[in-house]
Order: C-alpha cells, then sequence, then structure tokens
C-alpha cells in the first residue's frame, strides 16, 4: 500500500498550508470587510477598545480559558478511550477492568459538561455586565450631546446603537472569541494526537482540508452579500414602520391604509426574499462541509479497514479496530470546527461593525461643554441680560442680529414677532442650548459660559408647546425621579397650577398609569401637569414656549390663573401668539428677522403704534369678527 505515499504526503502538505490559509484569509478578510461597513477605525484600534471594557473582567476570562482547556481534554481523551474500550473488548480483558476504563470516560465526560457549563455561566454573566456598562457609556454621551448634534442624527440610529449593537458586541465576548480559540485548539490537537497516533491515516484526512477551504472562501463571498441584503432589508422595514407607525393618524385621515400596506408589503418580501437567500447559501454549505466529512470517513474506512481486514500495515503502520475507532471519533471533532470557523469569523466581523458604528458616535465631541474654571451656582436670582448677541444655526445665516435688552430678577417679559423672528432661539440660548456666535449673554452678572452647564440648567423651568410625558405615571412625570418630595408636597404644587381639578377625579389619582406621550390626557391636562412639574422643582427663572397654544378656552383660564401665581416664583419668560395671554407682562420685546423692533408694556407699545399694535390690531380684529363684533368701534 506503499503506492499512496507520494499522493497522502502532497495532499497533507497542501492542506496543513490550506488550513493555515483559512485562519489567515478569515482574519485578513475581516480586515477588508471593515472598510466595506465604511468605517473609519482600523480593526486594531476597535479590539483595543473593547478589551478596555473586557479588562475590569480579566480574572473571570482567565477562569473561562482555563474551563475551557479542561472541556477540550475530552475532545481529545475520548476518542482514546473509545478506542481502548474496543480493543478491551476484543482482547477479553477483565470485567473490572472494562468497567474502570468506562468509568474514566463517564467521569471526562461529567467534568467535561460542568466545565461547559461553569464557561456559559461565567461568560454570560460577564457578558452582561460588559453590555450593562457599554450601554450606559453610550446612553451618558448621547444625554451629552448638543440639540444640534441630537438633531442631526436621525432617532432610530441612536436607538439601534443603544439597544442593538451592543448585542452584537456581547455575543462576541460571551460566544464567538471563545468558541473561535477553542475550535482552534480542538483542530490543531486532534491534528496533533492523530499523528501521533497514525500518521498514515493523518495524511489521508489532510487530503481533504483543501476542499473545505475551497468551500469556506466561496461560502464566505456569498455569506457576506446574502447578510448584507437582510440587514439593509431588515432596516428598510424598521424605518419604515417606525415613520408610518407615528404618522398613522395622517394615514387614516387621508384613507391611504391600502396605499400604505401595499407598500409594506413589498419591503416585506425583500426582507424574506433576502432571509430565503441567506437560508440558501448556509443550506448548501453545512451539506458540503459534511460531505467531506463522510468521504474521509469511508476513505477511512475503506483503507484502514482494508488493512485491519488483512492484517497488513498501511504505510508501515498496523491498523487495529481500537484505531478505527478513535480515528473515527478524531475526524468528527476535525471536521466540525473547521465548519463552523467561517461562520463565526463573519459573526466576528458583524460584532466589530456594531462596535466601529457605536464608537464613531461616542468619538463625537460635545459641542456644548463645561469650561474649566466654569463654577456651580447655588442659586440666581433671575437677572438675564442680553449684550449684542449674534446667533446663527447655519454659518452666515444669522438668526439673531446684534440683539440686547436686560430683564430684572422676578421681571415677566414676553417675546412676540412672526415665525422665525428669534423668539424660541432666544429660550434655547438662554439655557445654553446653543453657543453664541458673538457678544455676551449674562445670568446676574455672570457670563453663562463660565457657569456649569448642570448647574445652570437646574435653575431654569421649562414649558413648551408640545408637552412630553413618559410613560408610567402622574407621580412619576412629575417628579422625575426626584427624591425626597413627598405626596402632600406634589398635591400642592398640582394644586397651586390648577391640576388638582382633573386629578382627583382620577381613580389612582397620582398613581394613575400614563400611556405612551400622554396620549391618555388632553392638551390642556397634559399642559397643567408640565406646570406642576415646573414648580415642585422650585426654579428661579420660569420659560413657557407657547404653553397655551393648543389648548381649550376652559383649561386656559386654569392656565391663566396658575401664571399670576407662577409670576412670583420668579422671572418668567413668555413666548405666545395669543396676545392676549401676555398683556399683564412688564416688557413685550418685538422681534423681527432677528432684530428688536420695539419693547415696552402693552399700553406703551399700543400707543406708539408700531408693529406690536399692528399684529394686535390683526389679532383683536380677527377674534370680533368671530363674535360678529364691530372692531373698530372696540379699539376705539
Amino acid at each position: 500500500m506503499h503506492e499512496y505515499l507520494p499522493i497522502l504526503i502532497v495532499g497533507a502538505i497542501i492542506g496543513v498550508f490550506a488550513l493555515i490559509f483559512t485562519l489567515a484569509y478569515a482574519l485578513e478578510k475581516n480586515k477588508k470587510e471593515s472598510m466595506g461597513f465604511d468605517r473609519h477605525m482600523g480593526d486594531k484600534e476597535i479590539v483595543k477598545r473593547l478589551m478596555a471594557y473586557a479588562k475590569p473582567y480579566k480574572k473571570e476570562f482567565a477562569l473561562v480559558i482555563f474551563v475551557m482547556l479542561l472541556s477540550i481534554g475530552y475532545d481529545l481523551i475520548s476518542p482514546l478511550l473509545v478506542g481502548h474500550i474496543e480493543e478491551t473488548v476484543k482482547g477479553q480483558f477483565e470485567l473490572s477492568y472494562l468497567f474502570s476504563v468506562v468509568a474514566v470516560y463517564a467521569g471526562i465526560l461529567i467534568v467535561s459538561l460542568v466545565c461547559t457549563y461553569a464557561q456559559a455561566m461565567i461568560l454570560q454573566k460577564t457578558g452582561q455586565k460588559i453590555l450593562s456598562a457599554m450601554r450606559q457609556d453610550i446612553f451618558t454621551h448621547i444625554e451629552s450631546l448638543s440639540q444640534e448634534q441630537l438633531n442631526n442624527i436621525p432617532v432610530g440610529k441612536l436607538v439601534t446603537r443603544v439597544s442593538n449593537d451592543p448585542n452584537h458586541i456581547s455575543f462576541m465576548f460571551t460566544n464567538i472569541l471563545v468558541t473561535l480559540a477553542k475550535n482552534t485548539m480542538v483542530i490543531f490537537g486532534v491534528l496533533g494526537a492523530m499523528l501521533v497516533m497514525n500518521y498514515a491515516l493523518t495524511l489521508m484526512v489532510l487530503c481533504f482540508v483543501p476542499f473545505v477551504v475551497l468551500f469556506t472562501v466561496i461560502f464566505r463571498k456569498f455569506s457576506r452579500k446574502v447578510h448584507r441584503k437582510v440587514n439593509d432589508a431588515t432596516t428598510d422595514i424598521n424605518t419604515y414602520l417606525s415613520e408610518n407607525l407615528s404618522g398613522i393618524k395622517i394615514t387614516q385621515i387621508f384613507n391611504r391604509e391600502d396605499q400604505k400596506m401595499a407598500d409594506f408589503l413589498v419591503k416585506s418580501k425583500n426582507l424574506r426574499s433576502a432571509k430565503r437567500a441567506r437560508m440558501f447559501v448556509f443550506g448548501i454549505f453545512r451539506p458540503l462541509v459534511y460531505m467531506l466529512y463522510i468521504s474521509s470517513v469511508m476513505c477511512l474506512l475503506y483503507l484502514g479497514g482494508k488493512g485491519y481486514i488483512q492484517d497488513t500495515a498501511f504505510l508501515g503502520q498496523r491498523i487495529t479496530s481500537g484505531v478505527l475507532v478513535t480515528f473515527y471519533m478524531y475526524i468528527s471533532r476535525f471536521f466540525n470546527p473547521i465548519q463552523t470557523l467561517a461562520e463565526q469569523f463573519d459573526q466576528l466581523q458583524r460584532s466589530f461593525a456594531s462596535a466601529e458604528k457605536i464608537f464613531t458616535i461616542m468619538d463625537m465631541k460635545p459641542e456644548i461643554v463645561d469650561s474649566p474654571d466654569a463654577v456651580e451656582l447655588d442659586e440666581i436670582k433671575g437677572e438675564i441680560e442680553f449684550k449684542d448677541v449674534w446667533f446663527s444655526y447655519k454659518p452666515d445665516e444669522w438668526v439673531l442680529k446684534g440683539v440686547s435688552f436686560h430683564i430684572a430678577p422676578k421681571q415677566t417679559v414676553a417675546f412676540v414677532g412672526a415665525t422665525g423672528s428669534g423668539k424660541t432661539t432666544i429660550l434655547s440660548l438662554i439655557c445654553r442650548n446653543y453657543d453664541i456666535q458673538k457678544g455676551q449673554i449674562l445670568i446676574d452678572g455672570r457670563d453663562i459660559k463660565t457657569i456649569k452647564i448642570a448647574s445652570l440648567r437646574k435653575h431654569f423651568g421649562q414649558m413648551l408647546q408640545d408637552v412630553f410625558l413618559f410613560s408610567g405615571d402622574i407621580r412619576s412625570n412629575i417628579l422625575l425621579r426626584e427624591e425626597g418630595i413627598s405626596d402632600q408636597e406634589v398635591m400642592a404644587a398640582c394644586k397651586y397650577v390648577n391640576a388638582d381639578s382633573f386629578i382627583n377625579k382620577l381613580d389612582k389619582g397620582l398613581d394613575e398609569p400614563v400611556r405612551e406621550r400622554g396620549n391618555n390626557f388632553s392638551a390642556g391636562q397634559r399642559q397643567l401637569l408640565s406646570f406642576a412639574r415646573t414648580i415642585i422643582h422650585k426654579p428661579s427663572v420660569i420659560i413657557l414656549d407657547e404653553a397655551t397654544a393648543n389648548i381649550d378656552t376652559e383649561t386656559e383660564l386654569l392656565i391663566q390663573d396658575s401664571l399670576e401665581k407662577i409670576k412670583s416664583i420668579g422671572t418668567m419668560l413668555i413666548v405666545a401668539h395669543r396676545l392676549s395671554t401676555i398683556q399683564h407682562a412688564d416688557n413685550i420685546i418685538v422681534l423681527s428677522n432677528g432684530v428688536i423692533q420695539e419693547q415696552g408694556s402693552h399700553q406703551e407699545l399700543l400707543h406708539k403704534k408700531g408693529q406690536y399694535y399692528q399684529l394686535y390690531t390683526l389679532q383683536f380684529t380677527k377674534q370680533q369678527l368671530l363674535k360678529g363684533a364691530q372692531p373698530s368701534a372696540q379699539l376705539a
């Protein structure tokens, strides 16, 4: 049987190089693939940053490696024991000796199972801790970004970065890396054991490796394409769902349900086709590798069995029944890891892609940050001053042009003007949601850039036109998780702003559930809750941005009464299109195209008969026309 020697040697040499090439190819393709995902950082940098999260748990990973080595012992030793049992049975040794060998096998199996369980538990616990730390870092970093930065990033993208992408990274720590390391060690460990036992049969097994490599290369080429298609189709359908579920009222109003369903079915079919293609690729690759495994077993049974039956040596080595059984088990342990290597590298590649996306967000530097010498303010009086303030959202498109004004402590000031005149922008700048390009903004005579952002904002209470309520209950939405405030204080704040008028009618009172965005409450009720939420945190400056725009007349009367009470708390800044709500303001600032046109009290501005007079007359005329009265007589 020496005629097989040259063929086996050549085949084995090719097989060894092919095996090494498989590992190198997978790693190299991972690097190239990273460029396909529009990465801006190399794999080394990604690994380094990921390892920073794993570093606190190096003891746990060291324990996992030790446990993994024990479990690998089963893969290497169990075939030898089974082969030894075969020889024992054939040689008709004492029954007690056979039992001892079986007991050893059972002991190794139990140890392997315990080690596998311990490995899984340690990795899962460690992976969840890493996942939690990463999600917390991402969320904290997103909160630190400025409003302008957040406006430029789709919400769905941020949600994906916080929720989905860390899962892929956690899977890398809990499964991929350890399995890759284990499979690599098993492959070379089994190969070494086979060489020591019977190099001739080992050479035969290695002849099949080049075919495995060929199938792996082809598989990876097609798997990348189908994975991309599935990811793109999934993103497409999720984006469509997010947008259309949010705007479902518009769809129903314009009776476009059928058209939207048709569009959804198209996207759903695209996702189904992409997943079918992925199933087809995986459905071909695994059977092909299994075919090679069966072919190697058939060659083993033919060549080994022939030598065993004829009691002849194969390439100078005698083959026994124990050797055949051992090699049969070793071949299975040799091909199984190779079969999963390509898939594991593909999963590792996706984990790296998710990590890169996360780090891209985390590398965004917040535009609004504390200066090195920023100070904490325990309290403020509420004096506000703008000194020649210039601001633009886009370069050279000025929203505010040299705006200057002064607001005394506890003064009520209203900003009016057409849409786009800069009213809301002024309120955002006072809270430092944006930084100005020119000029200076002062709080109690101190530049707001010298005050820590958190310290500055805690003294402001904002009530906006679109009130946002969180899922939970009324109490949690008023407190916003602020501790140390009793229910009596909460109800006192609610009573102060007239919110108790509807809370007391609810079955559960403060424990009444709040659905998503507070859609189980009217606009007026949500606004009253926002008033209570603002008051209970005792702000020094209160901001109302169109807070009474979308409410009914009855609720507006309650809010007007609340506003009269709130005025005594601190400085109040109001933006309102309903000029009737700001008639009692101490000062009214009229803006147009980012410039202050005039300012003064309600009566002073009416006597000037300037822009405010025109706005008031126009609005008052419309109201009187609706009532059927003569506006000219009323104005006179």
